[in-house]
């Protein structure tokens, strides 16, 4: 509704405006907005031809959802972009005390009843609700059934109210969300008697508190969250609840790498420029999605509990980060990520892994991420060995050349022990054509490392410099 807003009930009959429950309004700005070819979800990469169109059928279905997925797979994003299709001002009665929006031409509650039949129309007070508000979200551990659906209020009897008495009630978060979405996350932890409170509410939409019934037309989208080996472990979730869930929407990890690539990039948004630019050259980029996509194929790894994407992103910014370091310290602009700056990953990784007892035996978290990130090495560097042939540069080390690096080691000196080394190390910069050391010594340590982790050559290790040699 543009212009000014109706501020009475007389106004609002006057504007023409027509009353919708919550589902029909969001189905008809779906529809609205499906003809634009603009995207439904901004920000959401990978999902236009998987979980999208499922989310589009379960909209116009007129369903409450449950996003099943693993950690990281954006499902507290989709249901909040659901927002997006509500109108952006809803009309509800500006009733002193009532703790719900009430639908001015429908009242539910019987005070909202009472003020409507009570009270001239050109002084029934309108007040308009806006999009962004009518959204709330709960994480299931801990919640109590007074939080989501409601309990006596002890105050309220104490005050004289009857218990009897509609008014000695105290709504929780589904009832106040009427007209509104409400999400719930993590649903196999939720408590099992507010999962039986949720029966009532999901199919016939009314509402009781402690025996008391409230015969609510509540007007609600109910949304869940799951991780799909807590919610598919029988007893977690209760079948008939299970059976109210009107769509399932199931959720994955980026399918291509560059994908992950390009989440990781719109979700972390170093600060790269200012006083201490930085350039990432792509094969780092790759490098860092990579782990992730190793670690969630690891058998040292627990696959049932997944790998985020926050993984990759935490580890790109750590990444980031030591590069600006070392810029600063050094004077080197633009400062340009290296292998040796993956040394300080396990800030950024432990405890975001979650090892699978049986396939690590007795591995630490942190041997496993070193593994992992070799895994990750070997496999970015081998697509390149075979794309500019950087095998040839093995046969460098079968005359004892010994090659020193480390994340605080000036670009410059890459460039001077180079000239030792024949110009078959000039394929190395086939990696990234960047013509300044910073880059140049980027693409070294990759070689160096691919060649490691393919057991080509070996390396030592002390205080923060390797060593690569025969």
């Amino acid at each position: 509704m543009t212009g000014t807003r109706p501020t009475s009930l007389k106004e609002l009959r006057a504007s023409g405006w027509q009353s919708k429950s919550v589902k029909h309004e969001l189905r008809d700005n779906y529809l609205a907005a499906l003809p634009s070819g603009e995207p439904l979800f901004p920000g959401i990469v990978g999902y236009d031809d998987t979980v999208v169109p499922e989310i589009s059928i379960a909209v116009l279905a007129g369903h409450d959802m449950l996003f099943l997925g693993e950690k990281g797979q954006a499902k507290s994003r989709l249901m909040r972009a659901l927002v997006r299709f509500l109108d952006e001002y809803v009309p509800y009665l500006d009733l002193p005390g009532c703790p719900i929006h009430e639908d001015p031409f429908n009242p539910i509650t019987r005070a909202a009843k009472e003020y409507v039949a009570n009270t001239p129309e050109d002084q029934v007070r309108i007040a308009w609700w806006h999009r962004k508000d009518r959204y709330a979200e709960r994480l299931a551990p801990g919640t109590k059934f007074a939080d989501v659906i409601g309990e006596i209020d002890p105050a309220k009897l104490a005050a004289g109210t009857s218990m009897s008495a509609e008014d000695a009630l105290h709504f929780g978060l589904i009832p106040r969300m009427h007209r509104a979405i409400f999400a719930m996350n993590e649903i196999p932890e939720l408590d099992e008697l507010i999962q039986v409170g949720l029966f009532n509410i999901l199919e016939e939409r009314d509402v009781q508190i402690r025996g008391y019934p409230i015969q609510f037309d509540l007007d609600v989208l109910i949304l869940f969250s799951a991780n799909p080996a807590t919610f598919n472990r029988s007893g977690k979730v209760i079948p008939q609840l299970k059976d109210r869930i009107g769509s399932l929407i199931q959720t994955h990890y980026p399918r291509e790498r560059a994908l992950g690539i390009e989440i990781m990039e719109q979700e972390a948004k170093p600060d790269a420029g200012g006083a201490a630019p930085v350039f990432v050259p792509y094969f780092m980029k790759e490098i860092i999605e990579q782990i992730s996509v190793s670690a969630r194929k690891s058998k040292y790894v627990d696959q049932s509990s997944g790998v985020s994407a926050r993984f990759s992103i935490a580890n790109y910014r750590t990444m980031v980060a030591s590069a600006q370091h070392r810029g600063v310290r050094l004077g080197e602009a633009p400062a340009v990520p290296r292998i040796s700056d993956l040394g300080h990953l396990p800030t950024s990784s432990l405890g975001k892994l979650e090892l699978d007892l049986m396939g690590s035996h007795q591995m630490g978290e942190k041997q496993v991420l070193e593994a992992i990130i070799a895994d990750a090495i070997r496999t970015v560097f081998e697509e390149y060995v075979e794309a500019h042939g950087l095998e040839e540069i093995a046969d460098v080390f079968s005359k004892g050349v010994k090659i020193e690096v480390g994340d605080m080691l000036p670009s410059a000196e890459y460039a001077k022990r180079l000239k030792r080394v024949p110009k078959a190390w000039e394929k190395a910069f086939e990696v990234n054509a960047g013509a300044s050391d910073a880059v140049r010594a980027s693409c070294v340590e990759f070689v160096l490392a691919g060649l490691y982790a393919s057991d080509r050559i070996s390396r030592a290790t002390r205080h923060g410099r390797m060593t690569y040699e025969t």
